[in-house]
């Protein structure tokens, strides 16, 4: 019984991230999960409940992902509701281990229950996005992001925003207990915490001065049309139109991720005049001095005659399709980009979710990129790596912004705010502006401290013209990484541990 009521309860958390938003919703889930953990009768049952809470959240919050399903013929569209099922249960162990740990370690004191629940959750939300090449999607701090408290993550990162969610639910647990001192010792620290970081970095925002001009395009092209044949020359015009749109100004230009579906580089020799062609096609409509970064595909070959590996990349181009730099997409996505065990499963009839037979190859990782001019340096992540706390940045060579162009249009009406309210994270913990371009959206400018200067609407076509701000100094955070919320995490654990050995001790 209290394994169906946890699995309600987290399937409704789940509308406490976007594109619903309902924040205080996922106080009062983790509230009520406290008091089911309290209830447990044994190990066994709190992990039960702790995993059936983890799946009805999973289930509801990754819907998304059965859409991806439907734009592919090879595999039959249910298979969606399978694969999302199959994830669910998975992703749910993660939040099977922290309620474990509370359980564990809460038993005799109902602080030490709110700590260890609270740590284990940072930690394991870490070990979620590293195990397996990992899937950090929707961790419980990013419910945050449209309140005082993002301003937090400078600091204790995304993880430690999803220990100070778990704080505060558990404290509000902790108000219904009438444990009104435990409850006051969470909320007063939290509150200072928030004080002290709140008005360093929000007046920062305000004072920003503009250095360069920006256009961010967003074609609408979904992706039922995207790999059409024939499409392509309809998709470029769509795209040169909205490029040159106005008066003429000299910017940085920014298109989606694969924008362009021909390749733009290709390693046989019979192909490099037809790929030289689409680079001068993609760069018909830039003007003197602007900068155009998009994304695009490469092919491999060699032996100069067939092909042998493919990148997804963002390539930086000056007019006349002259290649400035490449960055080779490095965290690919499972049955996307690339089939795991492909002679098992390729033979039992499943594929890759996007056409081709040839796997992509991984960059080696995040990458910094000089631009010409005087238009600073540019950091670079495709689509889902955004998601990925403390791994969006080359920590030896800065950049002044990250540009994150993605292809949404596969994922649906609740996957691009969740994509991009992840990436609204990312700005504020390393106090770089993001700039974000999708086809089909939310293709977006964020400052800084993960505000949005503008954005586009899902399933519209157009443009932000807009200035892209300065960076902030190097956070915390951006120092540090996720060494602070790994710390934080196993610091509320031994705190729990303390406090259950003192009441345990106590009842001897």
């Amino acid at each position: 019984m209290l394994f169906l009521i946890a699995l309600v309860i987290g399937a409704l958390s789940a509308f406490a991230f976007q594109p619903v938003g309902w924040w205080p919703l996922m106080i009062l889930a983790i509230a009520a999960l406290c008091e089911l953990v309290l209830r447990a009768g044994s190990l066994r049952q709190a992990l039960l409940i702790g995993w059936g809470f983890g799946l009805g959240q999973f289930l509801i919050g990754l819907n998304w992902i059965a859409t991806a399903f439907t734009f592919q013929a090879a595999m039959p569209a249910w298979l969606g509701w399978v694969a999302v099922l199959l994830l669910s249960l998975y992703l749910a162990v993660y939040p099977m281990i922290a309620a474990g740990l509370a359980w564990r370690f809460g038993k005799a004191n109902r602080l030490a229950l709110v700590l260890a629940l609270a740590g284990s959750w940072a930690v394991t939300e870490w070990l979620r996005a590293t195990m397996f090449t990992g899937f950090a999607w929707n961790p419980l701090g990013v419910t945050l992001v449209d309140t005082a408290w993002r301003t937090s993550s400078v600091i204790v990162g995304t993880y430690g925003l999803s220990a100070f969610v778990v704080l505060l639910g558990g404290a509000a647990w902790l108000a219904t207990r009438r444990n009104w001192w435990s409850s006051a010792g969470i909320l007063v620290p939290l509150a200072a915490c928030w004080a002290a970081f709140f008005p360093i970095y929000i007046p920062a925002a305000n004072s920003l001065e503009a250095r360069r001009n920006v256009r961010i395009i967003q074609p609408n092209i979904g992706q039922q049309d995207k790999w059409r044949p024939g499409y392509d020359e309809i998709a470029s015009r769509a795209l040169d139109q909205l490029t040159i749109k106005g008066p003429p100004v000299t910017r940085l230009i920014f298109w989606p991720e694969a924008a362009v579906t021909e390749p733009l580089e290709d390693g046989r020799w019979a192909a490099r005049k037809i790929a030289e062609d689409e680079r001068l096609r993609a760069t018909r409509a830039m003007g003197p001095g602007d900068v155009l970064l998009t994304g695009g595909l490469s092919l491999t070959s060699s032996d100069g005659q067939a092909v042998d590996g493919a990148t997804n990349s963002i390539y930086v181009f000056q007019p006349l399709g002259q290649i400035v730099g490449r960055y080779d997409k490095a965290h690919l996505v499972p049955y996307g980009e690339y089939l795991p065990m492909r002679p098992l499963l390729s033979a039992i009839g499943l594929s890759r979710l996007a056409p081709g037979d040839i796997d992509f190859a991984n960059g080696p990782g995040p990458k910094t990129i000089k631009l010409p001019g005087n238009w600073g340096k540019a950091g670079l992540q495709l689509c889902y790596e955004i998601i990925f706390s403390g791994q969006v940045v080359d920590r030896n060579n800065r950049p002044d912004f990250i540009f994150n162009p993605s292809n949404d249009a596969w994922f649906g009406r609740w996957g691009p705010p969740q994509h991009l309210a992840q990436a609204r994270l990312r700005a504020a913990e390393e106090g770089l502006p993001i700039i974000r371009s999708t086809p089909t959206g939310i293709s977006a400018l964020i400052n800084p401290v993960g505000g949005l200067i503008g954005s586009i609407p899902w399933k519209q076509a157009g443009i932000i013209d807009g200035v892209l701000p300065p960076p902030l100094p190097p956070t915390l955070f951006a120092r540090l990484g996720n060494i602070i919320p790994l710390t934080l995490g196993m610091l509320l654990l031994i705190a729990a541990i303390a406090l259950d050995s003192r009441a345990r001790y106590r009842r001897i």
